[in-house]
C-alpha cells in the first residue's frame, strides 16, 4: 500500500477503475485505458457515446485517424510527455464522425508505470454542445465591449495584421499609466511588467492562441503598475477575425483589476482548505436507485455509514434505519419529492442496530441514464460531528459576516479611489464635475454665485525635464498641500490634469475673498521648495470665472476660467486674471475667426500673391516669392498677421502652405506656357509641415520640376540639433530637386556648423538690417559680413525689405546677389504679375 500511495498517477487510475457504471453514466463521461499489451479498452458507456456518432476506435492508429490535424498533433505531443513519465491533465480533441461532422471530446489522461509497462487511463466526455454554447457566448460578449469599459474594465484590441494594439484609457489608468503614453502599452513593455512567476505561463497561453490552437483565452496574472506594486489582472481575449489558415488576425479582450478579489480569495482559500480537511474526515456515501425496479446500489462507504457488511442486501435498510422520531416526515418528504421529480435534500437521524444514533445529510437528484431510464443518484454523509459542533459553525458565520463587512469597506475604498487622484489624494475631475453641479444648484437656491479658480503651474515642465518625474511628483504633492492649507471651510480643490488644479468657491457678495486667495496662491507657489539638496522653483497662473446671472450651464465656468488662465499666462505668468466680457468677446471673435478659416479652406479662399525678386546688378526679374493671402468675402484681402496665430492653434498652417504651393505650381506652368520667364518660385514652409511624415509623399505626387521651387525656412526654427523627422525631410526635399532658403537670416541663432549641415541655396538678410544702411557704417559692415558668410559658403544672398533705390545700390556694391522689396515691386496677384511679365518682355 505504501508504494501505491507514493504514485499519484497509480492512485488516480485506481480511483477511475473503482467508478461504478451508474456514476459514470450520471456524470456523462466514459472510462478508457491503454497498455501496449491490451491496446485501447473503452467502457460500455464510452463506447455508447462514441457509437452515437459512428466512432468506435479500438487502436491508437484508429484514434489518430479520427482526429483533426491540430488535435492529432496535440494528442501526439501529450502522449510523448506521458511516455517520458510526465503527468498531464485534461485536453480537448476534435474528431470527425462518420457523417463528416465534427465532435469535441474532453479527455483526461493519467499515466503510471507498472511491472508490465506503461499504463494510460482516463475519462472522455462529449463537450461539443458546451463548446458551441461557449462560442456563442463569446460572440455575444464582444457586443458589450463598451459596456465593459464603462464598468471599469480596460479594453484592448490587437490588430495582428497591422501590428498595432489599442488600449483604452481605463486600461492605462488601471495601471497608473498616463493614457497618452502610447509606449507604455507596447507588447515588450507589457511583458517586462509581468510577474516573473507568471510570465512563462502567460506567454505560452498567448502563443497557443496566436497559433490558432485556442480561439479564446482567460488568464489571471500579476502585473507591475506605475508605482512599482503588483496588481492582479483577469484578462479575457477572444479571436474575432481569422486568417484563412486558421490563425488569428484580430483579438479583442478586456482586463479587469481583480486585486481585491484575489485578496478575498486568499482569505477564502484558508477557509476552503479547512473545509477540504473536514470533507476528508467526513465520510460520504453514494447510492443509485432505479425507481421502476426498486434496484438500489450502495457504495462501500454508505454501507459503512449504515453499519452493513459488504454482502448484506440494502433494499429496505434505509427505511428501517431512519430514527423513529424522524421517520414520518422523512418518508413523506421523500415520497413528495419523488412524485414531483425533484431531488430530496434533508438532514435526519438514523438508528443503527447497536443503538448508535447518527446524523445524516442526504442529497439526491433525478437523472436519465444512457438507456433513457429515470434514476435517482444521491449521497449520504455522516454529519454527527458537525451537528455536535454547531457552536463552531455559529462562530464561522460571525466570521463570514465580518468578512462581508470587510468587503463592503473595500468597495468604499474603490469608490474613493475612483473619485480621487492617486498621487495627491485630491478629488479628481470626475469628483469636480459632481461638486460643481451640486454647488451650482445650491447657489441658485440661496441667491449666491459659484466661482472657479483654474490654476496651472508655471515652469513645471522644466522640473520634470531636469530633475525627473519623481521630483515633479513631489512638487505636485507640495502644491496640493499648499492649496488645501489656504482653503476656507466649504471651498473645494481638485487636481484636473498633470499640473492643473481647480478650486470651487461660493461668492455671496464681493469677490474680495477670491482675489485674496488667488494672490496668496501666486505668492506661495513662487517660493522655492527644497528637494534632495536642491531648490525647485516654479510658479502659478490663475484664471478666475464667476457665475454670470444669465448662465445656466455649470461647465461654462470651466471654459471661462480656462480662457482667463490663458490671458494670465500671456501677461507673463505668476499672475491671476478674471474672466470678463472683453475676454468673452475675444474668445467669441477667435472662435468666429477659427470657423471662418476652416470655411475658407473649404471654399479655397487662401490664394498666393507674388513679390518679384531681382538680380542686384542687372535688375532682371529672376524669381518670385509666393505669399499667403486670404481673400475674405467680407473683409477683402487679408495678410497672414490677421489669421496666422489662430491658424497655428487650429494646426492648419500646413494645409494653407500646401494650398499655396499647389496654386503656385499651377500658375508657374501657365506662365511657362505663355512664354514668361521666371527662374525660381520661393514658397514659405512652416515648421509644423516639416514635422509631417506624409510631406514627402504629397510632394512626390506634385511632380515638381527640379531647380524651380525653393522652400523658405525661418531661421528661428533652424536649430543646431534638428528634430530627426525634420532633418530627414529636409534631406529628402533636397533630393526631390527643391531648393532651400533661410529666411530672416541674422535674427535667429543658426551657427556656421548648422549652415554647413543644412547646405541652403540662399540666405535672405532680414529687413531689420537695412533700416540705417545709407547712414550707418557699422550697419553696412554688418550686412557685408552677412554677405561674406554666404559667399564663403557658396550660398546666394538675397536682401529682402528693400525700401528705396539707395539701399539697392549699396547692397549691389556690397556683393548682394538678389533684391526684394517695396522699392522694386509690391506683392501682387497672379494676374498682375502676368501683366508685369508681359510689360517687361515687350520693353
Amino acid at each position: 500500500m505504501g508504494d501505491e500511495s507514493a504514485d499519484p498517477a497509480r492512485s488516480e487510475s485506481f480511483a477511475l477503475e473503482r467508478l461504478t457504471p451508474e456514476a459514470e453514466s450520471f456524470a456523462g463521461f466514459g472510462r478508457w485505458a491503454w497498455t501496449k499489451a491490451t491496446g485501447f479498452q473503452l467502457s460500455d458507456h464510452l463506447h455508447a457515446i462514441l457509437a452515437q456518432h459512428g466512432l468506435a476506435p479500438r487502436s491508437a492508429r484508429e484514434v489518430l485517424r479520427t482526429l483533426l490535424p491540430v488535435s492529432r498533433k496535440v494528442l501526439v505531443r501529450v502522449l510523448r510527455h506521458a511516455i517520458r513519465g510526465e503527468q498531464v491533465g485534461t485536453l480537448s480533441l476534435t474528431c470527425r464522425t462518420a457523417d463528416g461532422s465534427t465532435r469535441i471530446l474532453s479527455v483526461t489522461l493519467h499515466a503510471c508505470r507498472e511491472p508490465q509497462g506503461l499504463r494510460l487511463v482516463g475519462l472522455a466526455r462529449d463537450i461539443t454542445r458546451v463548446t458551441e454554447l461557449s462560442t456563442a457566448l463569446e460572440k455575444s460578449e464582444s457586443r458589450w465591449q463598451m459596456a465593459l469599459e464603462s464598468a471599469g474594465q480596460g479594453v484592448w484590441d490587437s490588430d495582428i495584421e497591422a501590428g498595432v494594439v489599442y488600449h483604452s484609457r481605463t486600461w492605462h489608468t488601471m495601471r497608473g499609466i498616463d493614457p497618452d503614453a502610447a509606449a507604455a502599452g507596447q507588447h515588450d513593455d507589457w511583458v517586462e511588467r509581468l510577474h516573473p512567476d507568471d510570465r512563462e505561463r502567460i506567454l505560452r497561453e498567448i502563443d497557443q492562441q496566436h497559433e490558432g490552437t485556442v480561439p479564446r483565452v482567460a488568464m489571471e496574472y500579476r502585473e507591475r503598475i506605475a508605482d512599482g506594486s503588483y496588481i492582479w489582472i483577469h484578462s479575457l481575449g477572444a479571436v474575432v477575425e481569422w486568417y484563412p489558415n486558421g490563425t488569428p488576425r484580430r483579438i479583442i479582450g478586456t482586463d479587469t483589476d481583480i486585486t481585491a478579489r484575489k485578496e478575498a480569495e486568499r482569505e477564502l482559500a484558508m477557509v476552503s482548505r479547512r473545509l477540504e480537511l473536514a470533507l476528508e474526515v467526513t465520510r460520504i456515501g453514494v447510492f443509485d436507485v432505479n425507481p421502476a425496479t426498486d434496484v438500489t446500489t450502495w457504495d462501500p462507504r454508505l454501507r459503512e455509514i449504515y453499519g452493513l457488511t459488504p454482502d448484506e442486501p440494502v433494499t429496505s435498510t434505509w427505511h428501517e434505519a431512519i430514527h423513529p422520531d424522524d421517520w414520518d416526515w422523512v418518508i413523506a418528504a421523500f415520497e413528495d419529492c419523488t412524485r414531483r421529480g425533484v431531488g430530496f435534500k434533508g438532514e435526519f437521524r438514523i438508528l443503527l442496530r447497536d443503538g448508535t444514533v447518527r446524523h445524516i445529510r442526504a442529497d439526491s437528484i433525478f437523472y436519465y441514464d444512457a438507456d433513457g431510464t429515470r434514476r435517482i443518484l444521491g449521497t449520504n454523509s455522516d454529519i454527527t460531528e458537525e451537528v455536535m459542533a454547531r457552536e463552531d459553525l455559529t462562530r464561522a458565520k460571525d466570521l463570514a459576516e465580518a468578512r462581508a463587512l470587510a468587503l463592503e469597506d473595500a468597495r468604499a475604498r474603490i469608490e474613493h479611489n475612483a473619485l480621487h487622484d492617486m498621487l495627491t489624494g485630491l478629488p479628481n475631475r470626475r469628483y469636480l464635475d459632481r461638486i460643481l453641479r451640486q454647488r451650482w444648484q445650491q447657489a441658485r437656491l440661496e441667491g449666491e454665485r459659484v466661482a472657479v479658480l483654474h490654476i496651472d503651474l508655471d515652469r513645471f515642465k522644466q522640473i520634470n525635464d531636469t530633475m525627473g518625474h519623481v521630483a515633479g511628483d513631489a512638487m505636485l504633492v507640495h502644491a496640493a498641500e499648499l492649496l488645501k492649507r489656504n482653503l476656507a471651510p466649504g471651498e473645494f480643490v481638485a487636481r484636473v490634469g498633470g499640473d492643473e488644479f481647480t478650486i470651487v468657491c461660493t461668492v455671496a457678495g464681493s469677490t474680495r475673498r477670491i482675489e485674496e486667495l488667488s494672490a496668496i496662491i501666486v505668492d506661495q507657489m513662487r517660493r522655492p521648495v527644497p528637494y534632495n539638496g536642491h531648490f525647485c522653483r516654479f510658479g502659478a497662473s490663475v484664471g478666475i470665472a464667476v457665475q454670470r446671472p444669465d448662465d445656466d450651464n455649470p461647465a461654462s465656468l470651466l471654459v471661462d476660467s480656462d480662457i482667463a488662465l490663458y490671458r494670465a499666462k500671456a501677461r507673463g505668468k505668476n499672475a491671476f486674471e478674471f474672466f470678463t466680457d472683453t475676454l468673452h468677446a475675444e474668445a467669441v471673435h477667435t472662435k468666429q475667426l477659427a470657423d471662418d478659416i476652416l470655411r475658407a479652406l473649404e471654399q479655397h479662399e487662401f490664394i498666393p500673391h507674388y513679390q518679384p525678386i531681382f538680380d542686384a546688378r542687372t535688375m532682371t526679374l529672376v524669381g518670385v516669392e509666393a505669399l499667403a493671402r486670404w481673400q475674405h468675402p467680407d473683409k477683402g484681402l487679408l495678410a497672414p498677421a490677421a489669421f496666422l496665430s489662430v491658424a497655428e492653434d487650429l494646426s492648419v498652417v500646413n494645409v494653407i502652405d500646401e494650398t499655396i504651393l499647389d496654386t503656385t505650381l499651377a500658375n508657374y506652368h501657365r506662365w511657362r506656357a505663355a512664354g514668361f520667364h521666371v527662374d525660381t518660385v520661393a514658397v514659405n514652409v512652416s515648421f509644423r509641415r516639416l514635422l509631417d511624415e506624409e510631406l514627402l509623399n504629397s510632394l512626390a505626387r506634385l511632380e515638381i520640376p527640379r531647380g524651380v521651387v525653393s522652400f523658405e525656412l525661418l531661421e528661428s526654427i533652424f536649430l543646431d540639433d534638428l528634430d530627426e523627422t525634420v532633418a530627414w525631410n529636409i534631406d529628402a526635399i533636397r533630393d526631390l530637386g527643391i531648393g532651400l532658403s533661410i529666411d530672416d537670416f541674422g535674427t535667429g541663432h543658426a551657427s556656421i556648423i548648422s549652415l554647413l549641415k543644412l547646405r541652403p541655396d540662399r540666405l535672405k538678410i532680414a529687413r531689420q538690417f537695412l533700416d540705417q544702411l545709407e547712414t550707418s557704417s557699422s550697419q553696412r559692415n554688418l550686412v557685408r559680413s552677412l554677405i561674406d558668410i554666404g559667399k564663403s559658403l557658396g550660398i546666394k544672398v538675397v536682401a529682402e525689405g528693400v525700401e528705396c533705390m539707395a539701399q539697392a545700390t549699396i547692397l549691389a556694391e556690397l556683393g548682394c546677389d538678389m533684391l526684394q522689396g517695396y522699392a522694386l515691386a509690391m506683392p501682387m496677384s497672379a494676374a498682375d504679375l502676368e501683366d508685369l511679365l508681359r510689360t517687361r518682355r515687350s520693353a
